[in-house]
């Protein structure tokens, strides 16, 4: 979502002047976790948005920013209401450590007027505009070592849209709807901006996105083609004058309303690497068929290199964490020497170099899995992405959970998400002739699943797993590990019966 920051005073000063007014709660919403504010947050250029306020998630804690499309015409909403209700769910889905995060949306139907209210995520660090606002005048460069790790942030966010399917172009991606955090993480917003010029109907919408694309502002973002296409192609074009302007900090309009192609082309002249010039200018090609994909970008000269073990390890740790006890990493950390010799390299006509473990540091090795997990360091794709199915007609959303205890599904198609967290509990009845199952899911997404079913002394690990991968459950792949977790807890359950009828 497109945001800039509300000037704050910094200090007590700051605290001092703020009205109490800014924070009494307007609103909450049916689930009483998100509560509405009165302080607002300026959305520029996102059709349909009639406002947006700063709203608190009570469960995490969190500031987020509460979004209204207003509709007084309710005629036109009910005409194009189940239209509404599949982007929104499609949204929900999108999942990615540097795309904005789509919390959750609701219908408020009234008798004059309908409304669609969704929450988003806060970015309270600012825009990248922002910040390379204040590199340039503090009269610093841009270190090429940052430029590379932002634009890598970036092509994996549009890499993961651009792969769903169907695909979402983003259609709005400029230097205003990339957010950078204070932990260097970059996040772009605004990726619904394209299905709501799509889907919201009436003239003020696309006004509101015609607007927009005028200001003069921003108009150099857009591809020549942007009017009339609906191609990945466009974010790349965009892209390439983001990447252009976080090198040079700021393309100079030189004292005209708009910024030129003649500016745009002597800012990348002035970069003094020809690989990021070959770069930048092969995003911002006229033709649009000529220019690369976002995965193509991944790999390109300037911004690829090959992953180190230490990443490597730290993005299958993180993936596997339900494997692991909690906090694994600092009781292993605890219980090694630091004289120990960690690695060796030997050589036959020099000395050897030995690494021990007093070298790495746990609190910087602490910080760098936490920057893994929070996506500044993404993996590039060394194959060709897997689609990502939009809308995942099977993900159940919590409230869901809570109320579907025992589905009987009809088989449905395969289910791409896999499982990260597992957890069962097993009852048998009186006679102990079957025992009742729940098992809980927990998925890549962070949605979770709860199934529950009875099963037969007959029954084995496998032939549930396999069960469960007929009714798209879980992931194929996923079925090995899911059985032998379930094995494992069988038979612990059976052990126990075992011995509690023997005691008795």
């Amino acid at each position: 979502m497109t945001m800039s920051v509300p000037e704050r005073k910094s200090g007590s000063e700051g605290k001092e002047e703020e009205s109490e007014d800014e924070s009494e709660i307007l609103e909450e919403s049916p689930c009483g976790r998100w509560q509405k504010r009165k302080e607002q947050v300026s959305q520029g250029n996102v059709p349909g948005v009639e406002s947006a306020s700063l709203a608190m998630d009570t469960e995490e804690g969190v500031e987020v920013v509460w979004n209204e499309v207003l509709f007084s015409d309710k005629k036109v909403f009910k005409a194009q209401e189940e239209k509404i209700k599949e982007m929104f769910e499609n949204l929900m889905q999108v999942e990615h450590p540097n795309i904005v995060k789509f919390h959750k949306y609701w219908l408020d139907m009234k008798e004059s007027q309908a409304r669609v209210i969704f929450i988003t995520e806060y970015m309270s660090s600012g825009s990248l505009k922002q910040f390379l606002k204040k590199t340039k005048k503090n009269h610093k460069t841009m270190n090429v070592k940052a430029w590379k790790r932002w634009c890598t942030q970036i092509l994996s966010a549009l890499s993961y849209l651009h792969s769903c399917d169907p695909p979402i172009i983003h259609g709005n991606l400029t230097c205003d709807t990339i957010f950078i955090q204070h932990n260097g993480l970059i996040k772009i917003g605004s990726v619904w901006h394209r299905l709501f010029v799509n889907v919201f109907p009436g003239a003020s919408v696309h006004g509101k996105s015609r607007q927009h694309r005028d200001e003069q502002r921003t108009l150099h973002f857009f591809a020549p083609e942007y009017a009339g296409a609906d191609d990945y192609a466009i974010d790349i074009f965009s892209f390439g004058i983001c990447a252009l302007e976080m090198a040079v900090l700021e393309i100079q309009a030189n004292g005209d309303t708009a910024v030129s192609k003649e500016a745009i082309a002597n800012a990348g002249q002035s970069l003094e690497d020809p690989l990021m010039r070959e770069f930048t200018q092969s995003c911002l090609r006229h033709e649009a068929k000529l220019r690369p994909t976002a995965h193509d970008l991944l790999f390109h000269r300037v911004l690829f290199e090959v992953h180190s073990l230490k990443l490597l390890a730290a993005h299958c740790l993180i993936n596997n964490q339900y494997l692991l006890p909690e906090n694994c990493v600092e009781e292993k950390t605890k219980s090694f020497d630091p004289n120990a010799i960690m690695a060796e390299i030997k050589h036959e006509d020099r000395q050897g170099v030995q690494l021990k473990y007093s070298h790495v540091s746990p609190l910087e090795l602490d910080k760098f899995l936490e920057d893994v997990k929070n996506g500044i360091y993404p993996l590039m794709n060394f194959a060709s992405s897997r689609p990502h199915p939009v809308p995942r007609a099977l993900s159940l959303s919590q409230e869901q959970v809570e109320t579907v205890k025992t589905p009987t599904p009809e088989p449905q198609e395969t289910e791409t998400r896999k499982v990260v967290q597992m957890h069962c509990n097993l009852e048998s009845n009186e006679e102990g002739t079957k025992t009742h199952l729940s098992l809980f899911l927990k998925m890549d997404d962070k949605l979770h699943r709860q199934l529950s079913c009875d099963i037969l002394p007959t029954d084995t690990s496998k032939d549930l797993a396999s069960e469960l991968v007929h009714y798209a459950f879980i992931n194929e792949e996923d079925s090995e590990k899911v059985a032998g977790f379930l094995e494992d807890a069988i038979s612990r359950h059976r052990v126990r019966a075992l011995v509690s009828g023997a005691t008795q």
